[in-house]
């Protein structure tokens, strides 16, 4: 039969094969996780320049569809590289396109039905969307722009409160974000707000060993009779003398190790023991051992934050989510196979296009990869003036200079991977 005989049903029915075949090569179209190793690579080894080249790059050949991602990781380029005022610029690009990106695309949301999650344009896990202020609020704090960084560290809170209130997710604060509130308060003299920060933190890591002087210094100092007893008792063994006219302390704040990296994983719905792929975080190694000098003072950094286990909370809580839409998706590409079939009255047809359809069906395996696994935090007293601070991990010693004035706390980011 020639192609001029064939009845327009059949050829509708063929014509949707071919959309079929075009959805099949669209989900396999460029994976940005693996465009952008030529990023990480740089930016494990210090090199944020070249980082940040092959990052244009990458945006450049690229799509809409992980625009999200570009700027994240190149915030937090920047941010690492010391740049603090591009980094902030950068962020606020990504969070005013993570708001608009909330609200769901009617289109996009169909379009991942019939091939996959990779299909959408990425927004961000709910933790990432919180540690775009955590990052700027570092920013800020090395910028000595305390109050644009207690304007970020609150709007953590207030989301994370939103997400716990409305939402109903089971996350709980970062302990980060509220030990670096208190950090910026006592800085400020705000002795009462500090504590309370101090506290929340501690309430939420309280394995933080000697990072709960200034909590139990300040209670005293608040007057807070009951809550200075309590942690005296438990901590009988932490000095905490008042601080005197002619002292200061240094705060060193390191981001350590690498952020777990999503990868497949199967899950078992229904009860015919039918599989569907999620995808789950994996560790990328442990979190360096990070030890800090200031002067004759040397101390092991403390992990106040586990990012690693918070990105495993976060995204544990949408795979419910996932397998409906998994399961929905199987339904409609069920139903389009089907149209294949009857259209083209071969129900081999209609087979191939459902197998088409399903060998397209992959996670979504994209996250924000320059994020480090912990936040760690040293802190020392240190007599007022300029001080030269070690940091040491894995063999390797960097020396970084802080200058604090008296009463006042001086503030150090630095990556160790």
């Amino acid at each position: 039969m020639t192609s001029a005989s064939r009845s327009p049903a059949r050829v509708r029915g063929w014509g949707m094969l071919g959309l079929v075949s075009v959805l099949l090569l669209s989900g396999c179209a460029g994976d940005y996780v693996a465009r952008t190793r030529g990023v990480r690579a740089a930016y494990q080894s210090e090199d944020y320049s070249h980082a940040l080249d092959v990052l244009d790059a990458v945006a450049r050949e690229g799509t809409e569809k992980d625009r999200l991602l570009v700027l994240l990781d190149r915030g937090m380029v920047l941010h690492t590289a010391g740049r603090w005022a591009e980094s902030n610029v950068v962020l606020e690009e990504a969070e005013k396109l993570s708001s608009q990106l909330d609200y769901v695309s009617v289109g996009e949301e169909a379009g991942a039905l019939l091939t996959n999650e990779r299909q959408r344009s990425y927004r961000g896990e709910d933790f990432e969307k919180l540690m775009i202020s955590v990052v700027q609020a570092l920013n800020y704090a090395e910028l000595g722009d305390d109050e644009a960084a207690m304007v970020e560290v609150r709007q953590v809170n207030e989301r994370l409160q939103k997400m716990v209130t409305d939402e109903k997710k089971p996350y709980e604060q970062l302990a980060i974000a509220r030990y670096l509130g208190g950090v910026i308060r006592e800085d400020q003299h705000d002795w009462d707000s500090a504590y309370i920060d101090y506290a929340k933190a501690y309430e939420l890591s309280p394995r933080m060993g000697s990072l709960v002087e200034p909590l139990l210094r300040l209670a005293k100092k608040t007057g807070r009779d009951d809550a200075y007893r309590e942690l005296t008792e438990r901590y009988p063994d932490i000095p905490h003398t008042p601080l005197t006219a002619g002292e200061a302390q240094v705060v060193v704040v390191v981001e350590a190790g690498l952020s777990p990296e999503k990868q497949r994983a199967s899950r078992d719905y229904g009860d015919g023991g039918n599989l569907i792929e999620v995808p789950v975080y994996r560790d990328r190694g442990s979190a360096p051992l990070v030890r800090v000098q200031v002067g004759d003072a040397r101390t092991e950094a403390m992990t106040v934050t586990s990012l690693a286990n918070v990105a495993r909370l976060h995204l544990e809580t949408r795979i419910g989510g996932m397998l409906a839409k998994q399961l929905a998706g199987v339904a409609v590409k069920a139903g389009v196979a089907a149209g294949v079939g009857a259209l083209t009255k071969s129900e081999g047809v209609g087979a191939l296009a459902f197998l088409l359809l399903n060998a397209n069906n992959a996670p979504d395996l994209r996250s924000w990869l320059s994020l480090p696994a912990e936040f760690q935090v040293a802190r020392f007293r240190v007599a007022p003036g300029q001080h030269a601070v070690r940091v040491m991990a894995g063999g390797r010693e960097t020396v970084h200079s802080v200058e604090v004035q008296a009463g006042r706390v001086g503030l150090l980011v630095v990556r160790r991977y």
